[in-house]
């Protein structure tokens, strides 16, 4: 077991806490959490990395106990890629592996531009879409309307969002309570993790507030009737403002390993967290129809960008699924993920 340490770095953009495990001339290792959660999420990986490597896994602005400070979501994912990036170098980090789970996943498509050569690998854990998460319909990430309504900070349960903001750690709301949707979505049940207490600790860290976690949202005339707002860890996750970070992507080298569980109900070509899916099951009224705003087909999408990819810049990539699994491999499924990750980073160099 490696000891794991809680460290707080002064960056030129703000300050960062990190978890931190293995010996500073060893390899990094990056990981970046999700939505709704923190480094703790990692803290069990980077315990267990193999010798030679040094695991960094930082808190994201808005997430933990990283420095509160607004996201710009009309950068896209730039925010959380330039922290990233001088986060590095102040560690004088130069070449490094990097993996990202959920929108830290999503987080690897902007992160590989600015890394450069200096990435090693790449590791999508149950990734967004390279598109953005909601609001397009196709393997070419095209926008069900022109505003991107159906994607953004609009779309979130308001009752999730206040209990989290309480730091509500009950159960008594089967639809909102965050410990309910941790055990429900994060993981396959029946599964419980066993610091299950450390977890949900982690999701409610977030900031949360009309300009953090769900952010704003602006009304829109098309279906479901709003639309991205400015701030916030959902907005900067819409299509609306990925720009061109998918062709930037597919221009790197970087080989790829892509994790994902056989039964996640969050990122998926039918996922119960887009608006597409709800309103194809008629739990959101006024659905236009699969023409207009089908689910989006989030893993069609991935898997076309990394064929892209291949072809164009030569980027080699792996696709794992783990049976019998949500949303987070590495922690319900931690010793299959490891088995997998863990030579595929020693293997990149």
């Amino acid at each position: 077991m490696n000891e794991v340490k809680s460290v707080m770095v002064k960056t030129k953009r703000l300050m960062v806490h990190a978890l931190m495990s293995g010996k500073d001339d060893g390899v990094p290792v990056i990981l970046i959490h999700g939505n709704a959660s923190s480094s703790e999420f990692w803290r069990e990986t980077i315990e267990v990395l193999p010798a030679g490597f040094r695991g960094i896994a930082p808190d994201l602005r808005g997430f933990g106990d990283t420095e509160d400070k607004l996201i710009d979501a009309t950068r896209g994912l730039r925010d959380w890629a330039d922290d990233i990036m001088a986060l590095l170098d102040e560690l004088k980090v130069d070449r490094f592996h990097m993996a990202g789970h959920s929108l830290g996943g999503m987080l690897m498509f902007t992160l590989a531009d600015l890394a450069g050569p200096r990435a090693m690998s790449i590791t999508l854990v149950a990734p967004g879409s390279p598109y953005g998460f909601g609001g397009t319909k196709d393997a070419e990430g095209n926008p069900c309307w022109p505003d991107f309504a159906g994607s953004g900070g609009g779309l979130v349960n308001p009752e999730f969002a206040r209990l989290m903001g309480e730091k509500n750690r009950e159960s008594d709301n089967p639809q909102a309570s965050p410990r309910i949707v941790l055990n429900s979505f994060y993981w396959k049940p029946p599964y419980r993790p066993a610091n299950e207490e450390a977890l949900l600790t982690s999701l409610l860290s977030e900031k949360v507030g009309p300009e953090r976690y769900p952010g704003d949202m602006v009304p829109s005339n098309n279906w479901p009737n709003t639309a991205p707002g400015k701030f916030g860890p959902l907005n900067a996750a819409s299509p609306k403002y990925i720009g061109d970070s998918v062709d930037r992507f597919i221009a790197t080298k970087a080989p790829v390993l892509w994790v994902h569980g056989a039964d996640d109900q969050i990122v998926g070509d039918f996922s119960l967290f887009d608006i597409g899916t709800l309103g194809k099951l008629g739990a959101v009224p006024g659905w236009p129809g699969e023409d207009v705003f089908p689910p989006q087909p989030m893993l069609v999408q991935t898997r076309s960008v990394l064929e892209k990819r291949k072809t164009r810049s030569g980027g080699l990539w792996t696709e794992m699924v783990i049976a019998d699994c949500g949303h987070t491999p590495f922690v319900e499924k931690a010793e299959e993920f490891r088995a997998v990750f863990f030579p595929f980073i020693s293997s990149s160099k």
